[in-house]
């Protein structure tokens, strides 16, 4: 199926018959998730089935699954998720309990998600969390040094693969130390490159053979002072392909966030010329998610083939007691509360 290389959300929880023609004309690669999106499970997995039907194949669909603060899946319907902080606690106690808690834990997220027909979750999260960082991260991050943080992002990994989800490694290189949300503006890091080379990027090289990953909408001024990682061929090339070496399907974070400057054109220019994939659009508005496809170009060559690779782990899961995952977690999180 030809896609175009964005990625799209939708305003409300039922398609507008405006939305349904334009995803079937532009073809984007794939839909996201808000909570603006989700009201009981029939009418999320019939959303989702819709937006498949507009583009005419079983094109991926992505949700923040998080935990904590990050959950667009919410009680009544679906149970609340610990925050990752709590699952870095008990690895400094108990590394072997923690790695396989926080698999059984994303092991339950995907069982939710897979009975909507949800197949990404944008987990998990490498950031590192530090000091100075704004809070936008701070509890969604498993620790504050590279290795417990990258094995527990790992074994988060694996436990959506089990489940028939495919994971998105975020925010690459780097969000922990940025000084603000980068919802609001643009985050400048000044620590030296060595200094992020041996602890915040160290973490994403772990994990650089993950299928997706999303970037970060944070400028590191001893590498590249004037653009934010999403839009710096010299961080894309040097960093995130480089140094890391990170080989999956790589998506910018939400071109709609006010990180960014230019119009949404620019921006999305910008992003796939400094080496993205594909662009992440996630407001809804119709009308710039027009201007993003009209930049977007149809997915093909190594692009494509990332695509193919990260599609083909999609993977129909063996049955689990969602509850009984849920429980034991739980169990081992009161430990450390």
């Amino acid at each position: 199926m030809t896609s175009r290389a964005f990625i799209a959300g939708c305003a409300g929880p039922h398609l507008t018959p405006d939305e349904r023609a334009f995803f079937a004309d532009a073809a984007p690669w794939g839909f996201i998730l808000f909570a603006r999106n989700v009201e009981t499970p029939d009418q999320v997995r019939a959303l989702v089935a819709d937006l498949r039907a507009a583009v005419g194949w079983q094109a991926p669909v992505l949700i923040d699954q998080e935990g904590g603060r990050v959950q667009r899946l919410r009680p009544p319907h679906w149970p609340e998720y610990p925050p990752a902080e709590p699952f870095g606690a008990l690895y400094l106690d108990d590394p072997v309990a923690a790695l396989e808690v926080v698999r059984l834990n994303s092991r339950a997220i995907a069982a939710d998600l897979y009975a909507l027909g949800i197949d990404v979750d944008c987990l998990p999260c490498a950031d590192l969390r530090h000091p100075d960082g704004h809070g936008i991260i701070g509890n969604r991050a498993y620790g504050t040094a590279p290795e417990p943080v990258a094995a527990l992002a790992r074994a988060a990994a694996v436990g959506l693969l089990e489940g028939g989800v495919l994971p998105v490694l975020k925010h690459i290189p780097g969000h922990g130390r940025a000084p603000a949300d980068s919802h609001e503006r643009l985050p400048v890091v000044t620590a030296p490159r060595a200094e992020l080379e041996s602890a915040d990027f160290a973490a994403f090289r772990a994990l650089a053979d993950l299928p997706l990953g999303m970037t970060a909408h944070v400028v590191y001024a001893d590498i590249d002072p004037e653009r934010p990682a999403t839009t710096s061929p010299k961080v894309m090339d040097e960093v995130i392909r480089g140094s890391i070496g990170f080989t999956g399907l790589l998506m910018s974070d939400d071109l709609s966030m006010g990180a960014l400057a230019g119009d949404m054109a620019t921006r999305g220019r910008d992003a796939l010329g400094a080496g993205c994939d594909l662009l992440l659009h996630c407001n809804g508005r119709l009308d710039e998610m027009a201007v993003v496809a009209e930049v977007s170009p149809v997915l093909s060559g190594v692009a494509q083939e990332r695509a193919e690779r990260a599609l083909a782990l999609r993977q129909i899961p063996t049955e689990v007691d969602a509850a009984a995952l849920r429980a034991a977690v739980a169990a081992h999180i009161r430990q450390v509360a």
